[in-house]
């Protein structure tokens, strides 16, 4: 399993384990409401998921080059919608 695969099935864990749906998941770590995550909101989802401290931002960073479609440096519902289904066909 590849480090990404890793990280995406920890989110993954994360998400089934605490939250009833990816909506949910994504309205909670979406602090200010404004229906994008910040780096530093991807970063907080990380760290619940328990993604090592000294490779969150990195992380975090890769995930946002990823699955920013639109180019904001921000993850909205359907980009982050799209790293769910990802995980799913796995």
């Amino acid at each position: 399993m590849s480090t990404k695969e890793t990280i995406l099935n920890k989110i993954q864990i994360l998400i089934s384990n605490h939250f009833e749906s990816p909506e949910k998941a994504f309205e909670f770590f979406d602090k200010n409401g404004d229906g994008k995550l910040t780096k530093k909101e991807i970063v907080k989802l990380l760290k619940q998921a328990e993604i090592s401290g000294f490779i969150r931002g990195l992380v975090a960073s890769k995930l946002i080059q990823g699955y920013d479609k639109d180019g904001d440096k921000l993850v909205d519902w359907e980009e982050f919608k799209a790293a769910i289904d990802e995980i799913s066909e796995d």
